[in-house]
């Protein structure tokens, strides 16, 4: 009876949870629950991706933006300036010359008004082209100068080329680059078409020039050649500016191309030339003046003609 008498509750640690196991006794293997923390660092490869497009997207957006800005700024200027010109006349000031010069400037040239943004750079390079050719023309004096003097039957060459320089400075300048400039600055098909005209017979002189045939009053290739036998230091400086003379003719080709590909953006064709030269014809003063006089004339004509006939 004592063992039903006894208290199984008198021994306080048979019922202690916190208790340890003896040591002869294993604890199972429990799997532990605690819940998986990412690290900071760690980020889901799909988060990752639209977080780098979309950072790319808004840097192409401020890059437009400030591309716009830009251009609204450099619009707003050309307006000002457009306005200042209005205001105070549009003053020719090319060439460049002194205001005690008897002659005064025969053009207005000025990139930042009449050029647009995008074809700036493409009219400076044409520009500079033109005057890179007028150095070499010029340089070319002295060439066939010094040919002249080791070989005294060089005097055509030498003459030649002074008349090379006089020319084909001034009628460059007015055939081919002019209308390039007003092309870009009005938009012109028909300028674009006598630029292009003019060029090619320019790029086919510059060809002429960098080959150097005799007699023709350029140090090109075939005289440098010529005046090697004759002196060293002649040809050698007839070869540099044969070379000048070849660089003009890459730099050209290089450039008609160029311009070529602009004007196919600008939605120029043959037939707004056609247009344009139509409208420049009938709004010129001088035409408008001879036809009023054909009129007058034929008018007046069958008026006494019709006289004549009543009479008889």
């Amino acid at each position: 009876m004592s063992d039903f008498d006894s208290n199984p509750f008198a021994d306080p640690d048979l019922n202690n949870p916190f208790k340890p196991p003896p040591g002869n006794v294993k604890m199972p293997n429990v799997p532990s629950t605690q819940p998986a923390i990412m690290k900071p660092t760690e980020e889901h490869p799909a988060y990752t991706q639209i977080a780098k497009e979309h950072a790319l997207a808004q840097a192409e957006l401020l890059k437009r933006q400030e591309e716009l800005e830009r251009k609204a700024a450099e619009l707003d200027r050309r307006e000002r300036e457009m306005q200042n010109l209005s205001q105070h006349g549009r003053k020719n000031n090319w060439p460049p010359l002194p205001e005690n010069f008897p002659v005064r400037p025969c053009f207005y040239q000025d990139f930042s008004v009449d050029i647009p943004v995008e074809f700036q750079k493409t009219v400076k390079i044409m520009y500079y082209l033109w005057m890179f050719h007028a150095v070499t023309l010029f340089l070319n004096i002295f060439g066939c100068l010094a040919w002249f003097c080791v070989d005294p039957t060089r005097g055509v060459d030498f003459g030649l080329s002074i008349l090379w320089f006089v020319l084909f400075t001034p009628c460059s300048f007015v055939c081919w680059y002019r209308p390039l400039y007003g092309a870009f600055r009005s938009d012109s098909s028909f300028r674009f078409f006598v630029f292009f005209f003019v060029y090619i017979c320019q790029f086919a002189v510059h060809v002429l020039q960098a080959a150097g045939f005799h007699n023709w009053g350029n140090c090109g290739w075939i005289s440098s050649l010529t005046g090697l036998n004759k002196s060293i230091p002649v040809g050698i400086m007839m070869i540099i500016i044969a070379a000048l003379f070849t660089a003009s003719a890459v730099i050209s080709l290089v450039m008609f191309k160029k311009v070529h590909g602009l004007y196919r953006t600008t939605g120029a064709s043959f037939e707004k030339a056609q247009q344009e030269f139509a409208t420049g014809v009938m709004s010129n003063k001088t035409v408008q003046t001879a036809a009023a006089n054909a009129a007058s004339t034929a008018a007046t004509s069958a008026a006494q003609n019709a006289f004549k006939g009543n009479q008889i």
